[in-house]
């Protein structure tokens, strides 16, 4: 049977850290620090409104993290740079090994599909503007239903949505939160490990398989069905 690769969007594909070039041009030295900050409060404030069951979309979540990173850190932004950062959210690059690795594994026969807390207008216009829409057979957002990954609903909404089934269905992500996730919903995960420093939540539930690189997700997926 075909396998079903459901890849998250931000921080997998998508390098979040590209919006350092902007912020750096606003706020100079500050512009790791908030990108960090900015990015762990965006994922917080999507934990906690699942939590919650108190639904705000993902760009809404990214527009109040931004906010308090800025209040923590004392950077303070006119609304015209408040807007060029969340804007600069809709246009960042894929990771330089991304659009081979989906060409390959699309040749190979997979399924692909990008699934994502985004909104899904926005991960259309980010994909395509990170020239990899076309690698995808279809988007699917988390906001159709109202919740965040890691609640289960949105990996069985996935699985309906791609007509797939668990056991053949591969999340693969960066996040060890969203591996877990789709691992305790029924599916494969595969971890992306990017950096040496990325460490895996130490919890009873390990990824199907690691990688550091799309490029090795092909033989790794293969052996890890066979095992």
């Amino acid at each position: 049977m075909t396998a079903t690769l459901a890849f998250d969007v931000y921080g997998t594909l998508i390098d979040t850290a590209g919006v350092i070039t902007v912020l750096k041009r606003l706020v100079g030295d500050r512009a790791a620090p908030l990108s960090q900050l900015w990015r762990e409060k965006q994922l917080e404030y999507s934990f906690r409104r699942g939590l919650m069951q108190n639904y705000r979309d993902f760009p809404t979540c990214t527009a109040q993290a931004l906010d308090y990173a800025c209040t923590r850190l004392g950077v303070v932004l006119d609304g015209s740079d408040r807007e060029l950062l969340l804007a600069g959210y809709r246009v960042l690059p894929a990771f330089p090994e991304v659009k081979p690795a989906l060409t390959d594994l699309k040749a190979a026969g997979f399924r692909l599909f990008a699934f994502s807390n985004g909104c899904a207008d926005d991960l259309q216009s980010l994909l395509a503007h990170a020239d990899i829409g076309d690698c995808f057979e279809d988007v699917v957002s988390c906001d159709e239903i109202g919740s965040f990954k890691p609640n289960p609903a949105v990996y069985a909404h996935f699985l309906r949505r791609a007509g797939a089934h668990g056991g053949t269905s591969w999340l693969v992500s960066s996040n060890p939160f969203d591996v877990i996730g789709a691992i305790s919903a029924g599916m494969n995960g595969a971890w992306v490990r990017r950096t040496p420093q990325a460490v895996f939540d130490p919890w009873e539930i390990q990824p199907t398989v690691t990688v550091t690189r799309l490029t090795e997700l092909n033989p790794a997926i293969k052996k890890g069905a066979a095992a």
